[in-house]
Protein backbone atom coordinates (compact mmCIF):
# COMPACT_ATOMS: atom_id res chain seq x y z
CA UNK A 1 0.00 0.00 0.00
CA UNK A 2 1.04 3.48 -0.73
CA UNK A 3 2.04 5.63 2.16
CA UNK A 4 0.06 8.41 2.64
CA UNK A 5 1.29 11.95 1.49
CA UNK A 6 1.76 14.73 4.31
CA UNK A 7 -0.85 16.34 2.04
CA UNK A 8 -3.60 13.58 2.89
CA UNK A 9 -2.77 13.64 6.19
CA UNK A 10 -3.14 17.22 6.38
CA UNK A 11 -6.74 17.40 4.99
CA UNK A 12 -8.24 14.34 7.29
CA UNK A 13 -6.94 16.19 10.18
CA UNK A 14 -8.61 19.32 8.50
CA UNK A 15 -11.84 17.18 8.42
CA UNK A 16 -11.74 16.44 11.96
CA UNK A 17 -11.24 19.94 13.20
CA UNK A 18 -14.04 20.48 11.38
CA UNK A 19 -16.10 17.73 12.97
CA UNK A 20 -15.06 19.21 16.51
CA UNK A 21 -16.15 22.79 15.42
CA UNK A 22 -19.62 21.13 14.89
CA UNK A 23 -19.66 20.39 18.50
CA UNK A 24 -19.34 23.75 19.37
CA UNK A 25 -22.69 24.50 18.60
CA UNK A 26 -24.19 21.89 20.99
CA UNK A 27 -22.31 23.87 23.79
CA UNK A 28 -25.80 25.30 24.79
CA UNK A 29 -27.54 22.01 24.74
CA UNK A 30 -24.97 20.02 26.24
CA UNK A 31 -27.36 19.11 29.17
CA UNK A 32 -29.36 17.07 27.19
CA UNK A 33 -26.38 15.65 25.82
CA UNK A 34 -25.31 14.56 29.56
CA UNK A 35 -29.00 13.23 30.29
CA UNK A 36 -28.64 11.06 26.92
CA UNK A 37 -25.34 9.71 27.82
CA UNK A 38 -26.33 8.72 31.08
CA UNK A 39 -29.65 6.74 30.08
CA UNK A 40 -27.51 5.48 27.32
CA UNK A 41 -25.33 3.39 29.82
CA UNK A 42 -28.15 2.10 32.11
CA UNK A 43 -29.56 0.92 28.81
CA UNK A 44 -26.14 -1.09 28.16
CA UNK A 45 -26.48 -2.27 31.81
CA UNK A 46 -29.83 -3.52 31.09
CA UNK A 47 -28.79 -4.98 27.66
CA UNK A 48 -25.88 -6.73 29.83
CA UNK A 49 -28.00 -7.82 32.87
CA UNK A 50 -30.80 -10.13 30.80
CA UNK A 51 -28.59 -13.11 29.17
CA UNK A 52 -26.72 -12.88 32.69
CA UNK A 53 -30.53 -13.49 34.25
CA UNK A 54 -30.99 -16.09 31.55
CA UNK A 55 -27.94 -17.88 32.66
CA UNK A 56 -29.00 -18.24 36.17
CA UNK A 57 -31.93 -19.41 35.38
CA UNK A 58 -31.21 -22.28 33.48
CA UNK A 59 -28.06 -23.43 35.55
CA UNK A 60 -30.29 -22.73 38.90
CA UNK A 61 -33.54 -24.18 38.45
CA UNK A 62 -34.27 -25.25 34.45
CA UNK A 63 -31.88 -28.27 34.96
CA UNK A 64 -31.90 -28.17 38.56
CA UNK A 65 -34.21 -29.97 40.37
CA UNK A 66 -37.22 -27.60 40.39
CA UNK A 67 -37.95 -23.92 39.78
CA UNK A 68 -38.59 -22.77 43.48
CA UNK A 69 -39.68 -19.62 44.39
CA UNK A 70 -36.44 -17.63 43.45
CA UNK A 71 -37.04 -18.64 39.87
CA UNK A 72 -40.32 -16.55 39.88
CA UNK A 73 -38.13 -13.72 41.30
CA UNK A 74 -35.58 -14.03 38.40
CA UNK A 75 -38.42 -13.89 35.95
CA UNK A 76 -39.63 -10.33 37.61
CA UNK A 77 -36.40 -9.17 37.78
CA UNK A 78 -35.60 -9.89 34.15
CA UNK A 79 -39.22 -8.03 33.21
CA UNK A 80 -38.41 -5.40 35.24
CA UNK A 81 -34.43 -4.45 33.43
CA UNK A 82 -36.82 -5.28 30.12
CA UNK A 83 -39.22 -2.23 31.04
CA UNK A 84 -35.96 -0.27 32.48
CA UNK A 85 -34.60 -1.23 28.91
CA UNK A 86 -37.56 0.24 27.23
CA UNK A 87 -37.73 3.79 29.30
CA UNK A 88 -33.71 4.32 28.91
CA UNK A 89 -33.95 3.75 25.42
CA UNK A 90 -37.20 5.99 24.93
CA UNK A 91 -35.88 8.97 26.38
CA UNK A 92 -32.31 8.37 25.80
CA UNK A 93 -33.23 8.91 22.10
CA UNK A 94 -35.92 12.11 23.07
CA UNK A 95 -32.93 13.42 24.71
CA UNK A 96 -30.57 12.93 22.00
CA UNK A 97 -32.46 14.58 19.25
CA UNK A 98 -33.32 17.82 21.59
CA UNK A 99 -29.60 18.31 21.62
CA UNK A 100 -28.88 17.64 17.91
CA UNK A 101 -32.01 19.47 16.72
CA UNK A 102 -31.13 22.34 19.30
CA UNK A 103 -27.79 22.37 17.15
CA UNK A 104 -28.64 22.00 13.80
CA UNK A 105 -31.32 25.19 14.78
CA UNK A 106 -28.16 27.77 15.78
CA UNK A 107 -25.94 25.96 12.78
CA UNK A 108 -28.35 26.85 10.45
CA UNK A 109 -28.76 30.28 11.78
CA UNK A 110 -25.14 31.03 11.78
CA UNK A 111 -24.82 29.59 7.84
CA UNK A 112 -27.61 32.39 7.04
CA UNK A 113 -26.26 35.10 9.27
CA UNK A 114 -22.53 34.47 7.77
CA UNK A 115 -24.16 34.35 3.82
CA UNK A 116 -26.17 37.89 4.51
CA UNK A 117 -22.32 39.22 5.49
CA UNK A 118 -20.52 38.13 2.68
CA UNK A 119 -19.41 40.53 -0.20
CA UNK A 120 -21.45 40.42 -2.87
CA UNK A 121 -18.60 39.47 -4.60
CA UNK A 122 -18.76 35.90 -3.49
CA UNK A 123 -22.27 35.63 -4.90
CA UNK A 124 -20.95 36.60 -8.10
CA UNK A 125 -18.54 33.56 -8.43
CA UNK A 126 -20.42 31.07 -6.46
CA UNK A 127 -23.78 29.32 -7.89
CA UNK A 128 -26.87 29.86 -6.00
CA UNK A 129 -27.65 25.99 -5.58
CA UNK A 130 -24.46 25.25 -3.56
CA UNK A 131 -25.04 27.87 -1.10
CA UNK A 132 -28.61 26.02 -0.76
CA UNK A 133 -27.24 22.80 -0.06
CA UNK A 134 -24.90 24.47 2.55
CA UNK A 135 -27.74 25.53 4.61
CA UNK A 136 -30.28 22.27 3.70
CA UNK A 137 -28.63 19.45 2.51
CA UNK A 138 -25.24 19.84 4.17
CA UNK A 139 -26.93 20.70 7.49
CA UNK A 140 -29.15 17.42 7.41
CA UNK A 141 -26.20 15.64 6.74
CA UNK A 142 -25.01 16.39 10.28
CA UNK A 143 -28.35 14.80 11.96
CA UNK A 144 -27.39 11.73 11.90
CA UNK A 145 -24.35 12.67 13.69
CA UNK A 146 -26.16 13.35 16.61
CA UNK A 147 -29.32 10.47 16.59
CA UNK A 148 -26.22 7.73 16.10
CA UNK A 149 -23.42 9.43 15.97
CA UNK A 150 -20.54 10.24 18.86
CA UNK A 151 -22.82 9.65 21.88
CA UNK A 152 -24.18 6.31 20.63
CA UNK A 153 -20.90 5.25 20.00
CA UNK A 154 -19.75 5.82 23.09
CA UNK A 155 -22.14 3.43 24.62
CA UNK A 156 -21.21 1.28 21.70
CA UNK A 157 -18.00 1.20 23.33
CA UNK A 158 -19.08 0.82 27.02
CA UNK A 159 -21.27 -2.16 26.17
CA UNK A 160 -18.57 -3.98 24.48
CA UNK A 161 -15.75 -3.39 27.11
CA UNK A 162 -18.43 -4.39 29.78
CA UNK A 163 -19.38 -7.75 27.47
CA UNK A 164 -16.23 -8.76 26.99
CA UNK A 165 -15.36 -8.38 30.74
CA UNK A 166 -18.31 -10.48 31.96
CA UNK A 167 -17.59 -13.38 29.27
CA UNK A 168 -13.60 -13.41 30.53
CA UNK A 169 -15.41 -13.53 34.13
CA UNK A 170 -17.47 -17.02 32.68
CA UNK A 171 -14.64 -18.75 30.33
CA UNK A 172 -11.02 -17.28 29.15
CA UNK A 173 -10.75 -19.87 26.69
CA UNK A 174 -14.57 -19.26 25.40
CA UNK A 175 -14.32 -15.85 25.06
CA UNK A 176 -10.65 -15.96 23.32
CA UNK A 177 -12.04 -18.48 20.71
CA UNK A 178 -14.95 -15.87 20.22
CA UNK A 179 -12.65 -13.12 20.26
CA UNK A 180 -10.77 -14.46 17.26
CA UNK A 181 -12.79 -12.72 14.75
CA UNK A 182 -12.27 -9.30 16.17
CA UNK A 183 -9.13 -9.02 13.98
CA UNK A 184 -10.72 -10.05 11.11
CA UNK A 185 -13.79 -7.47 11.48
CA UNK A 186 -11.15 -4.44 12.13
CA UNK A 187 -8.80 -5.42 8.87
CA UNK A 188 -12.01 -5.56 6.42
CA UNK A 189 -13.60 -2.36 8.22
CA UNK A 190 -10.00 -0.58 7.46
CA UNK A 191 -9.70 -1.88 4.10
CA UNK A 192 -13.58 -0.83 3.50
CA UNK A 193 -13.44 2.30 5.34
CA UNK A 194 -11.27 4.20 2.44
CA UNK A 195 -13.92 3.16 -0.21
CA UNK A 196 -16.75 4.77 1.64
CA UNK A 197 -15.43 8.12 2.32
CA UNK A 198 -14.19 8.31 -1.44
CA UNK A 199 -18.02 7.66 -2.47
CA UNK A 200 -19.20 9.85 -0.17
CA UNK A 201 -16.79 12.45 -1.51
CA UNK A 202 -17.77 12.03 -5.11
CA UNK A 203 -21.83 11.50 -3.79
CA UNK A 204 -21.88 14.91 -2.27
CA UNK A 205 -20.18 16.36 -4.94
CA UNK A 206 -22.38 14.90 -7.69
CA UNK A 207 -25.39 15.98 -5.53
CA UNK A 208 -24.29 19.60 -5.42
CA UNK A 209 -23.68 19.59 -9.00
CA UNK A 210 -27.35 18.61 -9.51
CA UNK A 211 -28.63 21.06 -7.11
CA UNK A 212 -27.02 23.99 -8.86
CA UNK A 213 -28.44 22.26 -12.26
CA UNK A 214 -31.85 21.89 -11.47
CA UNK A 215 -32.10 25.66 -9.85
CA UNK A 216 -30.52 27.03 -13.02
CA UNK A 217 -32.93 25.21 -15.14
CA UNK A 218 -35.67 26.00 -12.81
CA UNK A 219 -35.32 29.71 -12.85
CA UNK A 220 -34.89 30.17 -16.54
CA UNK A 221 -37.67 27.31 -17.61
CA UNK A 222 -39.42 30.34 -19.79
CA UNK A 223 -36.19 31.01 -21.80
CA UNK A 224 -35.53 27.19 -22.09
CA UNK A 225 -39.05 27.02 -23.58
CA UNK A 226 -38.99 29.77 -25.74
CA UNK A 227 -36.05 28.44 -27.38
CA UNK A 228 -37.01 24.79 -27.73
CA UNK A 229 -34.29 23.33 -25.37
CA UNK A 230 -36.31 20.99 -23.53
CA UNK A 231 -34.74 17.94 -24.97
CA UNK A 232 -31.51 19.19 -24.63
CA UNK A 233 -31.99 20.40 -20.87
CA UNK A 234 -33.38 17.23 -19.91
CA UNK A 235 -30.35 14.99 -21.46
CA UNK A 236 -27.86 17.46 -19.57
CA UNK A 237 -30.23 16.79 -16.70
CA UNK A 238 -30.27 12.93 -17.08
CA UNK A 239 -26.37 13.29 -17.25
CA UNK A 240 -25.88 14.63 -14.04
CA UNK A 241 -28.40 12.45 -12.39
CA UNK A 242 -26.81 9.53 -13.88
CA UNK A 243 -23.88 10.35 -12.09
CA UNK A 244 -25.63 10.65 -8.70
CA UNK A 245 -27.00 7.61 -9.89
CA UNK A 246 -23.33 5.71 -9.74
CA UNK A 247 -21.69 7.85 -7.01
CA UNK A 248 -24.89 6.24 -4.92
CA UNK A 249 -24.47 3.05 -5.87
CA UNK A 250 -20.62 3.28 -5.15
CA UNK A 251 -21.88 4.03 -1.67
CA UNK A 252 -23.89 1.11 -1.43
CA UNK A 253 -21.71 -1.42 -2.78
CA UNK A 254 -19.17 -0.31 0.03
CA UNK A 255 -21.97 -0.29 2.62
CA UNK A 256 -23.57 -3.55 1.79
CA UNK A 257 -20.00 -5.67 1.50
CA UNK A 258 -19.34 -4.07 4.90
CA UNK A 259 -22.64 -5.38 6.40
CA UNK A 260 -22.90 -8.59 4.48
CA UNK A 261 -19.04 -9.75 6.09
CA UNK A 262 -20.41 -8.80 9.84
CA UNK A 263 -23.51 -10.60 9.51
CA UNK A 264 -21.44 -13.72 8.53
CA UNK A 265 -18.53 -13.26 10.93
CA UNK A 266 -21.36 -12.71 13.51
CA UNK A 267 -22.82 -16.47 12.42
CA UNK A 268 -19.16 -17.77 12.24
CA UNK A 269 -18.56 -16.82 15.82
CA UNK A 270 -21.68 -18.17 17.07
CA UNK A 271 -20.37 -21.77 15.31
CA UNK A 272 -17.28 -21.24 16.80
CA UNK A 273 -18.98 -20.71 20.22
CA UNK A 274 -20.98 -23.91 20.10
CA UNK A 275 -18.18 -26.18 18.84
CA UNK A 276 -15.89 -25.05 21.34
CA UNK A 277 -18.15 -24.89 24.42
CA UNK A 278 -20.76 -27.64 23.16
CA UNK A 279 -18.99 -30.42 24.22
CA UNK A 280 -18.29 -29.39 27.67
CA UNK A 281 -21.87 -27.68 27.95
CA UNK A 282 -23.33 -31.66 27.43
CA UNK A 283 -21.22 -32.82 30.15
CA UNK A 284 -22.68 -30.97 32.54
CA UNK A 285 -26.12 -31.53 31.96
CA UNK A 286 -27.75 -33.22 34.87
CA UNK A 287 -24.79 -32.23 37.37
CA UNK A 288 -25.79 -30.04 40.53
CA UNK A 289 -24.90 -26.30 39.19
CA UNK A 290 -21.92 -26.20 41.61
CA UNK A 291 -20.27 -29.21 39.82
CA UNK A 292 -20.91 -28.43 36.45
CA UNK A 293 -18.88 -24.49 37.07
CA UNK A 294 -15.84 -26.91 38.30
CA UNK A 295 -15.66 -29.32 35.70
CA UNK A 296 -16.67 -27.32 32.99
CA UNK A 297 -19.00 -24.88 31.13
CA UNK A 298 -22.79 -25.12 32.06
CA UNK A 299 -25.44 -25.25 29.55
CA UNK A 300 -26.46 -21.55 30.96
CA UNK A 301 -22.66 -20.32 30.74
CA UNK A 302 -23.08 -21.20 26.62
CA UNK A 303 -26.29 -19.56 26.02
CA UNK A 304 -25.30 -16.33 27.68
CA UNK A 305 -22.05 -16.50 25.52
CA UNK A 306 -24.32 -17.00 22.29
CA UNK A 307 -26.10 -14.41 23.74
CA UNK A 308 -23.45 -11.80 24.52
CA UNK A 309 -21.89 -12.47 21.25
CA UNK A 310 -25.57 -11.80 19.20
CA UNK A 311 -25.65 -8.92 21.14
CA UNK A 312 -22.09 -7.16 20.62
CA UNK A 313 -22.12 -7.56 16.86
CA UNK A 314 -25.25 -5.79 16.92
CA UNK A 315 -23.00 -2.54 18.52
CA UNK A 316 -19.99 -4.12 16.10
CA UNK A 317 -21.98 -3.50 12.63
CA UNK A 318 -23.58 -0.68 14.00
CA UNK A 319 -20.03 0.94 14.25
CA UNK A 320 -18.84 -0.30 11.29
CA UNK A 321 -22.19 1.80 9.58
CA UNK A 322 -21.45 4.78 12.00
CA UNK A 323 -18.23 5.31 10.40
CA UNK A 324 -20.08 6.09 7.13
CA UNK A 325 -21.96 7.93 9.17
CA UNK A 326 -19.15 10.10 10.22
CA UNK A 327 -17.35 10.59 7.43
CA UNK A 328 -20.81 11.70 5.91
CA UNK A 329 -20.39 14.15 8.44
CA UNK A 330 -17.25 15.02 8.53
CA UNK A 331 -17.52 16.04 4.50
CA UNK A 332 -21.17 17.51 5.17
CA UNK A 333 -18.80 20.02 8.39
CA UNK A 334 -16.12 20.81 6.25
CA UNK A 335 -18.48 22.05 2.96
CA UNK A 336 -20.27 23.79 5.74
CA UNK A 337 -17.40 25.91 7.62
CA UNK A 338 -15.43 26.41 4.63
CA UNK A 339 -18.28 28.25 3.73
CA UNK A 340 -18.35 30.18 7.31
CA UNK A 341 -14.76 30.67 7.34
CA UNK A 342 -15.32 32.84 4.18
CA UNK A 343 -14.19 36.13 4.94
CA UNK A 344 -17.09 38.35 5.29
CA UNK A 345 -17.63 42.58 4.62
CA UNK A 346 -14.88 44.50 6.00
CA UNK A 347 -16.46 45.49 9.14
CA UNK A 348 -17.74 48.96 9.58
CA UNK A 349 -15.55 51.49 11.90
CA UNK A 350 -15.64 50.79 15.51
CA UNK A 351 -16.48 54.40 16.38
CA UNK A 352 -18.92 55.10 12.99
CA UNK A 353 -19.37 58.83 12.25
CA UNK A 354 -22.33 60.47 10.48
CA UNK A 355 -23.31 62.11 8.03
CA UNK A 356 -25.40 65.10 8.94
CA UNK A 357 -26.30 66.95 5.97
CA UNK A 358 -28.01 67.79 3.23
CA UNK A 359 -26.79 65.24 1.09
CA UNK A 360 -23.56 66.18 -1.17
CA UNK A 361 -21.82 63.04 -2.36
CA UNK A 362 -18.21 63.32 -3.97
CA UNK A 363 -16.43 60.69 -5.90
CA UNK A 364 -11.97 61.41 -5.23
CA UNK A 365 -10.28 59.97 -7.35
CA UNK A 366 -12.13 56.45 -7.16
CA UNK A 367 -10.48 53.07 -8.62
CA UNK A 368 -12.17 49.68 -8.15
CA UNK A 369 -12.46 46.90 -10.29
CA UNK A 370 -13.91 43.31 -9.36
CA UNK A 371 -10.48 41.92 -9.94
CA UNK A 372 -7.60 43.65 -9.55
CA UNK A 373 -6.00 43.64 -12.87
CA UNK A 374 -9.25 44.49 -14.09
CA UNK A 375 -9.78 47.97 -12.72
CA UNK A 376 -14.18 48.59 -13.87
CA UNK A 377 -13.28 52.53 -12.21
CA UNK A 378 -10.38 53.99 -12.59
CA UNK A 379 -9.42 57.83 -10.72
CA UNK A 380 -13.31 58.66 -10.95
CA UNK A 381 -13.76 61.86 -9.79
CA UNK A 382 -17.31 63.34 -9.37
CA UNK A 383 -18.86 66.16 -7.22
CA UNK A 384 -22.80 65.89 -6.90
CA UNK A 385 -24.19 69.24 -4.95
CA UNK A 386 -26.69 68.70 -2.24
CA UNK A 387 -30.48 68.84 -3.74
CA UNK A 388 -28.79 68.51 -7.42
CA UNK A 389 -29.72 65.46 -10.54
CA UNK A 390 -26.54 64.12 -12.42
CA UNK A 391 -27.76 61.31 -14.51
CA UNK A 392 -24.73 58.97 -15.72
CA UNK A 393 -24.92 57.62 -19.45
CA UNK A 394 -22.54 55.48 -21.29
CA UNK A 395 -22.57 51.88 -22.61
CA UNK A 396 -22.93 48.62 -22.06
CA UNK A 397 -19.75 47.72 -19.57
CA UNK A 398 -18.54 51.54 -19.06
CA UNK A 399 -19.29 51.05 -15.11
CA UNK A 400 -22.36 52.86 -14.55
CA UNK A 401 -23.97 50.22 -12.32
CA UNK A 402 -20.84 49.64 -10.53
CA UNK A 403 -20.87 53.61 -9.42
CA UNK A 404 -23.87 53.08 -7.56
CA UNK A 405 -22.88 49.24 -6.26
CA UNK A 406 -19.74 51.62 -4.65
CA UNK A 407 -21.44 54.56 -3.32
CA UNK A 408 -23.40 52.09 -0.80
CA UNK A 409 -20.69 50.26 -0.53
CA UNK A 410 -22.14 46.16 -1.81
CA UNK A 411 -18.21 46.36 -3.02
CA UNK A 412 -15.30 48.47 -1.23
CA UNK A 413 -13.20 50.33 -3.23
CA UNK A 414 -9.46 50.29 -3.88
CA UNK A 415 -8.39 53.71 -4.10
CA UNK A 416 -9.61 56.76 -3.31
CA UNK A 417 -12.32 58.03 -1.30
CA UNK A 418 -16.11 58.32 -1.57
CA UNK A 419 -17.59 60.88 0.68
CA UNK A 420 -21.49 61.84 2.18
CA UNK A 421 -21.27 65.14 3.19
CA UNK A 422 -17.81 65.13 3.91
CA UNK A 423 -17.87 61.74 5.56
CA UNK A 424 -15.92 58.84 3.66
CA UNK A 425 -18.38 55.99 3.66
CA UNK A 426 -15.92 54.05 4.58
CA UNK A 427 -16.27 55.75 8.56
CA UNK A 428 -20.12 54.97 8.37
CA UNK A 429 -22.46 52.14 9.89
CA UNK A 430 -23.31 50.35 6.58
CA UNK A 431 -26.71 50.51 8.11
CA UNK A 432 -26.80 54.01 8.38
CA UNK A 433 -25.42 54.58 5.11
CA UNK A 434 -27.87 52.87 3.42
CA UNK A 435 -30.73 54.49 5.00
CA UNK A 436 -29.58 57.80 3.81
CA UNK A 437 -28.51 56.63 0.06
CA UNK A 438 -32.08 54.80 -1.66
CA UNK A 439 -31.35 52.67 -4.28
CA UNK A 440 -34.15 51.79 -7.07
CA UNK A 441 -32.53 49.14 -9.26
CA UNK A 442 -33.80 48.42 -12.75
CA UNK A 443 -34.80 44.66 -12.17
CA UNK A 444 -36.61 45.01 -9.12
CA UNK A 445 -37.32 42.24 -6.79
CA UNK A 446 -40.48 41.16 -4.48
CA UNK A 447 -40.22 38.93 -1.74
CA UNK A 448 -43.20 36.88 -0.47
CA UNK A 449 -45.43 37.85 1.39
CA UNK A 450 -47.77 40.72 0.28
CA UNK A 451 -48.03 44.06 -1.74
CA UNK A 452 -48.02 45.94 1.38
CA UNK A 453 -45.09 44.06 3.05
CA UNK A 454 -43.05 44.50 0.21
CA UNK A 455 -44.19 48.65 0.84
CA UNK A 456 -42.69 48.05 4.35
CA UNK A 457 -39.73 46.61 3.25
CA UNK A 458 -37.27 49.17 4.33
CA UNK A 459 -39.47 50.68 7.34
CA UNK A 460 -41.15 47.49 8.88
CA UNK A 461 -42.41 49.52 11.99
CA UNK A 462 -44.21 51.91 9.95
CA UNK A 463 -48.30 52.00 10.24
CA UNK A 464 -50.16 51.08 7.44
CA UNK A 465 -52.22 53.82 7.02
CA UNK A 466 -48.53 55.95 6.19
CA UNK A 467 -47.53 52.82 3.64
CA UNK A 468 -50.85 53.29 1.84
CA UNK A 469 -50.88 57.30 1.72
CA UNK A 470 -47.21 56.95 -0.01
CA UNK A 471 -48.44 54.31 -2.69
CA UNK A 472 -51.46 56.93 -3.01
CA UNK A 473 -49.23 59.71 -3.48
CA UNK A 474 -47.46 57.82 -6.22
CA UNK A 475 -50.90 56.14 -8.34
CA UNK A 476 -50.28 53.14 -6.83
CA UNK A 477 -54.14 52.73 -6.24
CA UNK A 478 -54.49 52.25 -10.06
CA UNK A 479 -52.42 49.16 -10.35
CA UNK A 480 -53.85 47.98 -7.04
CA UNK A 481 -57.25 47.96 -7.76
CA UNK A 482 -57.46 44.87 -9.88
CA UNK A 483 -56.50 42.51 -7.46
CA UNK A 484 -59.30 41.52 -4.99
CA UNK A 485 -57.62 41.79 -2.14
CA UNK A 486 -56.13 45.10 -3.30
CA UNK A 487 -52.40 45.39 -1.05
CA UNK A 488 -53.09 42.28 0.75
CA UNK A 489 -53.01 40.98 -2.51
CA UNK A 490 -50.23 37.75 -2.33
CA UNK A 491 -47.20 38.23 -4.34
CA UNK A 492 -46.09 35.60 -6.35
CA UNK A 493 -42.68 34.30 -6.97
CA UNK A 494 -40.28 37.15 -7.71
CA UNK A 495 -43.46 39.32 -8.28
CA UNK A 496 -44.70 37.37 -11.30
CA UNK A 497 -48.13 38.49 -11.33
CA UNK A 498 -47.31 42.24 -11.67
CA UNK A 499 -45.84 44.14 -14.49
CA UNK A 500 -42.19 45.27 -14.54
CA UNK A 501 -43.48 49.23 -14.26
CA UNK A 502 -45.83 48.00 -11.68
CA UNK A 503 -43.46 46.70 -9.87
CA UNK A 504 -40.95 49.94 -10.45
CA UNK A 505 -44.11 51.64 -8.82
CA UNK A 506 -43.98 49.82 -5.43
CA UNK A 507 -40.22 50.20 -5.72
CA UNK A 508 -40.62 53.85 -5.84
CA UNK A 509 -43.45 53.63 -3.07
CA UNK A 510 -41.06 52.13 -0.65
CA UNK A 511 -38.50 54.85 -1.08
CA UNK A 512 -40.72 57.63 -0.82
CA UNK A 513 -41.61 55.34 2.96
CA UNK A 514 -37.46 55.78 3.40
CA UNK A 515 -37.32 59.20 2.64
CA UNK A 516 -33.29 59.09 1.48
CA UNK A 517 -31.94 62.19 1.11
CA UNK A 518 -29.93 60.71 -1.63
CA UNK A 519 -31.86 58.63 -4.63
CA UNK A 520 -29.91 56.59 -7.10
CA UNK A 521 -32.27 55.14 -9.85
CA UNK A 522 -30.54 52.33 -11.78
CA UNK A 523 -32.35 52.22 -15.23
CA UNK A 524 -35.71 52.73 -13.07
CA UNK A 525 -37.55 53.93 -15.36
CA UNK A 526 -36.10 51.39 -18.40
CA UNK A 527 -38.86 48.48 -18.24
CA UNK A 528 -42.07 50.45 -18.44
CA UNK A 529 -45.30 49.44 -20.39
CA UNK A 530 -47.81 51.91 -21.42
CA UNK A 531 -50.46 51.55 -18.85
CA UNK A 532 -48.27 52.80 -16.18
CA UNK A 533 -45.41 55.20 -17.97
CA UNK A 534 -47.21 58.29 -16.95
CA UNK A 535 -47.75 57.08 -13.29
CA UNK A 536 -43.98 56.38 -13.39
CA UNK A 537 -42.71 59.62 -14.77
CA UNK A 538 -45.12 61.50 -12.04
CA UNK A 539 -43.42 58.98 -9.63
CA UNK A 540 -40.16 59.61 -10.24
CA UNK A 541 -40.81 63.42 -10.55
CA UNK A 542 -41.70 63.17 -7.21
CA UNK A 543 -38.73 61.28 -5.66
CA UNK A 544 -36.22 63.58 -7.38
CA UNK A 545 -37.88 67.09 -6.01
CA UNK A 546 -35.56 68.55 -3.51
CA UNK A 547 -33.29 65.17 -2.80
CA UNK A 548 -29.74 65.08 -4.57
CA UNK A 549 -30.06 62.39 -7.65
CA UNK A 550 -27.85 59.97 -9.02
CA UNK A 551 -29.70 58.46 -12.02
CA UNK A 552 -28.22 55.86 -14.32
CA UNK A 553 -30.20 55.85 -17.82
CA UNK A 554 -30.11 54.48 -21.23
CA UNK A 555 -33.16 56.13 -22.68
CA UNK A 556 -31.82 59.95 -22.69
CA UNK A 557 -35.33 61.12 -22.82
CA UNK A 558 -35.75 60.84 -19.02
CA UNK A 559 -32.70 62.49 -18.34
CA UNK A 560 -32.93 66.22 -20.33
CA UNK A 561 -33.78 68.00 -17.20
CA UNK A 562 -31.02 66.85 -14.94
CA UNK A 563 -28.79 69.31 -13.52
CA UNK A 564 -25.34 67.60 -14.86
CA UNK A 565 -24.79 64.34 -17.86
CA UNK A 566 -21.79 62.66 -16.84
CA UNK A 567 -20.53 60.64 -19.63
CA UNK A 568 -18.87 57.45 -18.86
CA UNK A 569 -16.33 55.15 -21.12
CA UNK A 570 -14.25 52.25 -19.55
CA UNK A 571 -14.75 53.72 -16.23
CA UNK A 572 -13.74 57.38 -16.72
CA UNK A 573 -15.33 60.68 -17.37
CA UNK A 574 -14.97 61.46 -21.10
CA UNK A 575 -17.98 64.25 -21.06
CA UNK A 576 -19.80 66.57 -18.95
CA UNK A 577 -22.22 69.10 -19.02
CA UNK A 578 -26.29 69.78 -19.26
CA UNK A 579 -28.28 68.21 -22.40
CA UNK A 580 -28.40 71.54 -24.57
CA UNK A 581 -24.13 72.15 -23.33
CA UNK A 582 -23.35 68.29 -24.34
CA UNK A 583 -25.99 68.12 -28.09
CA UNK A 584 -23.99 71.69 -28.98
CA UNK A 585 -20.94 69.73 -28.28
CA UNK A 586 -21.25 67.28 -30.66
CA UNK A 587 -19.81 64.48 -29.45
CA UNK A 588 -20.00 61.20 -27.76
CA UNK A 589 -23.26 62.46 -26.08
CA UNK A 590 -24.66 63.60 -29.36
CA UNK A 591 -23.99 60.27 -30.99
CA UNK A 592 -25.50 58.74 -28.39
CA UNK A 593 -28.78 60.94 -28.84
CA UNK A 594 -28.81 60.63 -32.63
CA UNK A 595 -28.60 56.90 -32.20
CA UNK A 596 -32.37 57.24 -30.11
Amino acid sequence: MMPRSQDQVGFDRRRVVYLARVFSFVRRHQHWLWLSLLLLLVHAATRLAQPWLVKVAIDEHLTADGAGDSFSTLVLAFAGVAVLEWFCRHYQLRALELAGQGALLDLRKAVFAHLQRLPLGYFDRTPVGRLVGRATTDVESLQELFSSGVVTIAGDLVFLVAAVAIMLSLSVPLTLASLLVVPVFVGVTLWVRRRVRSAYDALRTRISQMNAELHEQVQGMAIVQMFGQEARSAARFEDINGGVLTAQLGTVRWESLLSAVTEMLGSFTTALILWVGGAYAVEALGVPPDEAAAAGLTLGTLYAFVDYMQRMFVPLSDLSLKYTVLQNATIASERIFTLLDEPTEVPDSAAPRSADGPGRVEFDDVTFGYRPDRPVLSGFTLDIPAGATVAVVGPTGAGKTTLLSVLTRLYEIQGGAIRLDGVDVRDMARSDLRRQVGVVAQDVFLFRGTILDNLKLGCPDVTDEDALAAAAELGLDDVVRRFPAGYREAVAERGRNLSAGEKQLIAFARMLLLQPKVLVLDEATSNVDAHTEHLLQQAVRRLLRGRTSLVVAHRLATIRDADQIVVLDRGRIIERGTHAELIARGGHYFDLDQKQ
